[in-house]
């Protein structure tokens, strides 16, 4: 880990209506790092990752990755740029199928030719389990395979920093362990991870540092172990009493 800033967001803030859903959040994510994001559901950590990604236009506040300002920048221009991303409830291209759904991303959003997506996408679904199922449609898999197929169509993007919106969520714990090595040997690449996750031992498995987000503010950050016993987020998160 090379302890520079991949990621810099400043003051960040959106409102929907009268309703502030995030509130001046500030942080830095360094390059290598794998940047865990806990909080109660509303907490506003998917309106983060959203402006984040461009899904969201940004009221208040900066993002800079690798010191370029995107603030105004469009989702496919941030994608190649280096952000790819990952949704909560997976969004296959449900009539193409697994390898075809990788291609859309390795050549309208890493912007390779033909050849050079077609060996990147073999490589994306050795990687994450997929190569058996390259030519079935991804319609018909199964929910693990889906969420592998969501974080294969980020990675086939050759993204510098990667966007996990609960991977981990709806899957048995075998499955769970499966991402977890599966994230691991991605950190190991190099890519720089945000991870936002409600299956703690998941995300506690690989994150390197945590952050908690409650009704838009950022109230901890730091070392996992070390939030995971602060008071306040132990109450406001795990519902426990100090």
């Amino acid at each position: 880990m090379s302890g520079n800033p991949l990621l810099s967001v400043q003051g960040l803030g959106k409102a929907f209506g009268a309703l502030r859903v995030i509130q001046d959040i500030s942080f830095d994510v360094r390059e290598g790092e794998v940047l865990g994001i806990l909080g109660p559901n509303g907490a506003g950590k998917t309106t983060l990752f959203n402006l984040i990604s461009g899904d969201l236009a940004t009221e208040t506040g900066e993002i800079c990755l690798s010191s370029e300002k995107l603030t105004n920048e469009p989702p496919h221009i941030r994608c190649r740029k280096g952000i790819g991303r990952t949704y909560q409830i997976p969004k296959p291209y449900g009539g193409m199928t697994t390898f075809e759904n990788l291609l859309v991303t390795a050549m309208f959003g890493a912007k390779l030719d033909e050849d050079a997506a077609h060996r990147s996408c073999a490589a994306v679904l050795r990687e994450c389990g997929l190569a058996d199922k390259a030519n079935r449609r991804a319609g018909s898999l199964t929910l693990l395979d889906r969420k592998r197929l969501e974080l294969a169509r980020a990675l086939a993007g050759n993204p510098k920093l990667l966007l996990l919106d609960e991977i981990a969520g709806g899957l048995t714990d075998q499955e769970s362990r499966e991402l977890v090595d599966l994230v691991r040997r991605i950190r190991e690449r190099g890519i720089t991870v945000l991870w936002i996750e409600h299956v703690l031992h998941a995300v506690l498995a690989v994150a390197s540092r945590i952050i908690v987000l409650n009704f838009g503010e950022m109230i901890a950050d730091g070392a996992p172990q070390m939030v995971i016993a602060d008071p306040d987020v132990r109450r406001i998160y795990m519902g426990l009493e100090a």
